[in-house]
């Protein structure tokens, strides 16, 4: 039996990605969307997906243009493409562009998820081997989006999720600005810009206020920590 996915679908055409969203839903598995090739990008480049199915014809930034920048950066999760464009040419650019599956619209859903599960089996298990994120009490499940501290629900924000789990995947390690700003935010420039301390303002409030021991940590001068503080 296939283990829970996390999938993230990079598609412009908003009905196309609804119905893919709705049915990687229906059969166990939780499906992000990406509107074009920039967002699916900063998105993807976390790794914390486990199969990427991409479109070719992207606003912003094409589909083999995105797949080419994750492959230079290393980042090897398991990518499908499905377009329109299915002539034999077409699917060996996309496969050489690092593709690992190509498939043609119109197709049907229950090939596309045969496919998607194959890949997720040659990765040996990418992102659902760490479904569950710990930090001491504090539990982020990267499937559902819930998060907890002592068994209570947390609600929180889709950039404060992505922050979080960012922070909980290198606990008990400085993340530096930068760090933040690439993986989180993708930019590359303005370092002095104030959007991670509003963000880390608001993170800190919702999983430390009321609890003894604080586990978001300033470390001056370098960056932040997540960390058990009572052990």
């Amino acid at each position: 039996m296939i283990a829970p996915m996390r999938i993230l679908i990079i598609e412009d055409d908003p009905d196309s990605a609804a119905y893919l969203v709705k049915a990687f839903s229906e059969a166990g598995h939780v499906a992000d969307h990406a509107a074009n090739g920039l967002e699916g990008y900063a998105q993807a480049r976390d790794g914390a997906y486990d199969v990427l199915i991409v479109d070719r014809m992207l606003p912003k930034l094409d589909g083999l243009s995105l797949i080419g920048g994750l492959r230079e950066q290393k980042i090897d999760t398991p990518v499908l493409i499905l377009s329109a464009l299915g002539q034999v040419d077409d699917r060996v650019k996309g496969l050489r562009a690092g593709g690992d599956d190509y498939l043609t619209k119109p197709y049907a859903f229950s090939e596309l998820l045969a496919r998607v599960e194959v890949l997720q089996r040659r990765k040996g298990g990418g992102a659902a081997d760490a479904t569950v994120l710990r930090v001491g009490e504090l539990e982020l499940d990267r499937l559902s989006h819930k998060l907890t501290r002592e068994g209570k629900e947390i609600q929180i924000q889709p950039r404060e999720f992505r922050l979080l789990e960012y922070l909980m995947k290198h606990a008990g390690q400085v993340v530096t600005r930068t760090m933040l700003l690439e993986h989180v935010w993708d930019y590359h420039f303005d370092p002095q810009t104030n959007v991670i301390d509003v963000h880390m303002s608001r993170l800190r409030s919702k999983i430390d206020k009321g609890y003894d021991a604080p586990l978001l940590h300033t470390i001056r001068g370098s960056g932040y920590m997540i960390r058990d503080s009572a052990r």
